[in-house]
């Protein structure tokens, strides 16, 4: 069983926290997660996982370090815990924009790194995360798949794919939210009180992602479904088109993917 420390207790390092508390993927004990303002993670202490703002003494505990900080921060982090890190121990950076030869070269160590890029839906283990790694066995390859897999989906991917798999997978989580949350406007609109706007829109949203994913069918095949000659569907469908849907998301994820730095 692994000893995972996360560096960072922001967003991302409490939701791998929290996925991994409500998965039971291990005990709470062999979960570290450190942050230069611990008392911010007393909720975390109480459920039995190890706190502290000791980034050294943390690393040296663990069998997986997991590197959830900004990126502007990351050259300074994984320089001041490199003279901690053993060559058994195995290094993911769920750090955006950040390149594995990077990484080596900031260390300076000949270990298994990984780059992994999860969103925030760990928390309730409904992630979807790419993997890509550099001098990792089978053994390892298979530990950070299962840890991830008790988080959500994962999906092994050429290190080039990591910034495409940030917008697709990890803003995706914003930009399906934005859906919905019009979803949510608009059953407002045409008679629902708020909270129950709420809870068909996210339900139905999540209803045919399951499809999807369920069936391995395709989006069109779905629609067709539900779509009849002359029917309300078809016309809502083909106002929401005429007015840039399918367009606007496409170029949204485009524009994102650019500001990456393509």
């Amino acid at each position: 069983m692994s000893t995972i420390t996360i560096i960072g207790g922001g967003n991302l390092g409490r939701a791998i926290a929290e996925g991994l508390i409500n998965s039971k993927f291990c005990k709470t004990s062999d979960i570290t997660i450190t942050k230069r303002n611990v008392e911010s993670l007393d909720d975390l202490k109480k459920k039995g996982v190890k706190t502290t703002n000791d980034n050294n003494a943390a690393v040296k505990k663990a069998n997986v370090i997991v590197l959830c900080v900004k990126p502007f921060q990351a050259k300074d982090v994984l320089k001041g815990i490199s003279r901690s890190i053993g060559y058994k121990q195995i290094l993911v950076s769920c750090v955006s924009s950040v390149l594995i030869q990077d990484i080596r070269e900031i260390t300076n160590k000949q270990i298994c790194i990984f780059r992994a890029m999860p969103n925030t839906a760990m928390a309730i283990s409904e992630s979807m995360t790419c993997i890509a790694y550099s001098k990792a066995d089978t053994a390892q390859i298979k530990n950070l798949e299962n840890i991830f897999n008790a988080l959500g989906k994962t999906i092994i991917i050429d290190e080039k794919l990591m910034d495409a798999a940030t917008i697709l997978g990890a803003c995706g989580t914003a930009f399906a939210m934005r859906y919905i949350r019009a979803n949510i406007q608009a059953g407002i609109e045409i008679g629902f009180d708020a909270k129950t706007a709420r809870l068909i829109a996210a339900q139905t949203v999540k209803g045919a992602a399951d499809l999807l994913l369920k069936n391995g069918s395709h989006p069109e095949e779905e629609i067709d479904k539900v779509t009849t000659p002359k029917g309300v569907t078809i016309t809502g469908l083909n106002q929401m088109e005429h007015h840039g849907l399918s367009s606007s998301v496409i170029k949204g994820i485009t524009e994102s993917f650019k500001k990456m730095g393509h």
